[in-house]
């Protein structure tokens, strides 16, 4: 999953005469292109991450990662990401690439030190288990906006915020979702949780995000993501950490040979 999951300006129209006008799915889009603006204009950052694997037993395994993201400027271009494994020595090195688009397929590639060779994720196989955790390959691609129709389904309250409740359905018939439904706060517009539901319309998993913190007076990241598979009954947390900004990075850090230099 790409870890872009920044909120947004507060945008909705205080005129009744406009609010009453639009239907769910204008509705929903909206909040999602606004929840997607909040986001824009970072640049580059760089963050640590601590991987968490939890079976059903709670049995727990640790990994240690390190994220780079940049921002996509092209005409269609999403964002390019490189997730790098650091800890335990048997996936140290492995790396992934990712190329997102705002609406052709993402370009997605791994990096297997053990056989010296980069492999390509194809979209079929998409919805497949990130390095054995509940994250899929598709969670961990670009998540634009075009790629996705929506509908806003209600406000109801999160904590002591209030969501909007707006459910998203994947254009991409390889994708391993059916629909996925997403609480969005009104104040900052943070996406909290996000249930996710396979293509037989059965509830697959939960995401949940907190310990979010504001970074150069604009951005909000989660500090923890935990994905629980209610099917499985095993569950990943993520623990972010270290958020850099304006780092640098730049297109030459987002290519094949960067996934086999990644150290």
């Amino acid at each position: 999953m790409n870890v872009r999951l920044l909120p947004a300006v507060l945008f909705i129209s205080l005129a009744a005469p406009t609010v009453l006008a639009q239907s769910p799915e204008e509705k929903g889009l909206q909040i999602a292109r606004e929840a997607d603006n909040r986001g824009e204009g970072f640049g580059d950052f760089q963050a640590d991450m601590k991987m968490v694997l939890i079976s059903k037993s709670g049995q727990t395994s640790e990994r240690e990662l390190r994220v780079k993201t940049l921002e996509g400027t092209g005409e269609g271009e999403g964002d390019k990401s490189l997730t790098i494994f650091d800890t335990p020595r048997d996936v140290r090195g492995t790396a992934m690439l990712t190329f997102s688009y705002k609406t052709r397929d993402d370009d997605q590639w791994l990096y297997l030190p053990a056989l010296r060779r980069v492999k390509t994720i194809a979209s079929r196989n998409k919805s497949g288990p990130f390095m054995g955790s509940e994250f899929s390959f598709e969670d961990m691609r670009g998540q634009e906006v075009e790629k996705y129709t929506y509908e806003y389904l209600r406000d109801e309250p999160c904590g002591e915020l209030t969501c909007f409740v707006v459910a998203r359905y994947p254009q991409d018939e390889d994708s391993g979702y059916i629909r996925q439904v997403s609480w969005i706060d009104q104040q900052e517009y943070r996406t909290w949780k996000v249930d996710y539901y396979d293509r037989k319309e059965s509830l697959l998993k939960t995401l949940k995000a907190s310990d979010f913190s504001q970074y150069q007076d604009k951005y909000w990241q989660p500090g923890k993501m935990s994905m629980v598979n209610h099917q499985t009954g095993k569950s990943t947390d993520l623990f972010w950490s270290n958020y850099r900004y304006d780092t640098g990075l730049d297109g030459a850090d987002f290519n094949k040979n960067s996934l086999k230099r990644a150290r």
